[in-house]
């Protein structure tokens, strides 16, 4: 197993058009485990684990978002594994 891991901050119209939810949606979708949440200061913070071609298509997936988001930025970072327990909103 190549699992792998994401560490990403999405910018722009993220919070209050149904962002985490569809983000954790996508992601169980996936396959995936690890947490979404908002920041204070307007972003959307993701730490998402798994196999890379998974990974890859969260990531397509938060340059999109869901219909109400206007995403102007992705920064991705890739970290060490970790195990979580599903996928969930913090």
């Amino acid at each position: 197993m190549s699992a792998k891991a994401v560490h990403a901050f999405v910018t722009g119209r993220v919070q209050q058009v149904g962002y985490r939810q569809s983000c954790r949606q996508t992601a169980r979708s996936l396959g995936l485990v690890g947490w979404v949440r908002n920041t204070p200061d307007g972003r959307v913070e993701v730490m998402a684990c798994g196999e890379e071609r998974q990974l890859k298509q969260l990531q397509e997936w938060l340059k999109r978002g869901p219909e109400m988001a206007r995403v102007l930025e992705v920064k991705v970072e890739e970290r060490e594994y970790q195990e979580f327990e599903g996928f969930s909103v913090r």
